[in-house]
């Protein structure tokens, strides 16, 4: 079969491996849609970093590996064992890899496992590849009147959800969300379904700002042009917002937001950064302002996700900026995300043959 496998810093390569077959609790799925992520383009450009150069604790892989953890198919066979799936089902694929042993596991917390991986990062194949094999563990049925494609969304949609559920939002809350890429959007969404009343993002991309909008932030602003602080303070009672969502992940961003943000209020921190960053105690101690980090999603927040699409809460179609095939994914995928990123929200692989 085809793969996009990865072999090291921008060596990516569009090869023949062999098809992989399930084994006791685990199914094949039929590859349709991918996503190309922002983890696979740091890893592109500058890895191996996330992808495993010694074996993985749990897979056993390294590098070389198959790139892909935002994919949904079709299941062609069931291995020993596996009752609740059968071929033709359509599934999306939660690509957590969790020992399910270790205290973060054995309280719930897979996301934050110690031995932690995820499939199409560090093993055990992944969505630019026409077939993978995974447990049912990682399995969630997809409703009829939510399309295949639709469904490969639901990863980064339930990064943004757990970011909320996490958080302390509740009704009436004004919120900021610093930057307007996919995981920003989806924590609009996730706020949108929830009934939020006052949603504020920063952005500097003129499409991004248009796509914040089109999902349903209430107030967009460039950090360029406006001071953040000023206006969320202006906005909200002069005391600025109850939370802010940072999915930028940069230094002036965070230093807008610890300002920005009431006093007993809450940083969310959802980017992974690419450099160090600082933060003065005082601005939090003065204030009794709290920050926290949260990391991916935990089970059920997939299935929330699924049950928002299908119940219309979220409608997350128009997130599909730019359609791909497997064999376009390093020439029109990553050099298009590399330099178009502020016109491109999410870029569809359609790995399969339309089945």
């Amino acid at each position: 079969m085809k793969a996009v496998r990865f072999h090291g810093r921008k060596d990516l390569r569009y090869e023949d491996i062999a098809i992989p077959k399930p084994g006791k609790g685990q199914v094949k799925v039929y590859d349709q849609a991918y996503y190309l992520v922002i983890e696979n383009l740091h890893e592109y450009l500058g890895g191996p970093n996330l992808c495993p150069t010694t074996p993985h604790p749990i897979t056993g892989e390294q590098v070389p590996l198959t790139f892909g953890h935002e994919f949904s198919g079709v299941i062609e066979e069931v291995g020993e064992g596996v009752y609740d799936y059968k071929p033709g089902d359509r599934v999306v694929v939660q690509p957590i890899i969790y020992d399910g042993t270790c205290g973060a596991c054995l309280e719930g917390l897979i996301n934050c496992c110690y031995s932690n991986g995820f499939v199409g990062l560090s093993g055990w194949g992944g969505g630019l590849s026409e077939h993978v094999v995974v447990p049912t563990s990682t399995l969630y049925h997809l409703p009829d009147n939510v399309p295949l494609e639709v469904g490969a969304l639901i990863e980064p949609l339930a990064v943004g959800w757990h970011a909320v559920n996490i958080s302390p939002y509740k009704a009436g809350d004004a919120v900021l969300i610093l930057g307007g890429g996919p995981i920003g959007l989806s924590v609009i969404q996730a706020l949108r379904a929830r009934d939020a009343s006052k949603i504020i993002v920063s952005e500097v991309s003129p499409r991004r700002k248009e796509y914040a909008k089109q999902f349903g932030a209430h107030y967009v602003l460039d950090p360029t042009k406006d001071d953040i602080v000023a206006k969320c303070r202006e906005l909200c009672e002069k005391q600025g917002v109850h939370v802010v969502f940072d999915c930028a992940g940069v230094q002036a961003g965070l230093d807008q937001a610890v300002h920005a943000v009431r006093a007993r209020g809450t940083i969310v921190n959802v980017a992974i950064w690419e450099k160090p960053c600082s933060i003065h105690p005082n601005d939090l101690v003065f204030k009794e302002r709290r920050y926290t980090g949260v990391a991916t999603y935990v089970k059920g927040d997939f299935q929330e996700v699924i049950d928002a699409i299908s119940s219309g809460k979220m409608k997350p179609h128009n997130m599909i900026t730019k359609k791909i095939r497997l064999n376009e994914v390093e020439e029109k995928g990553f050099k298009t995300l590399i330099n178009d990123k502020d016109n491109q929200v999410k870029v569809l692989v359609e790995v399969g043959g339309g089945r």
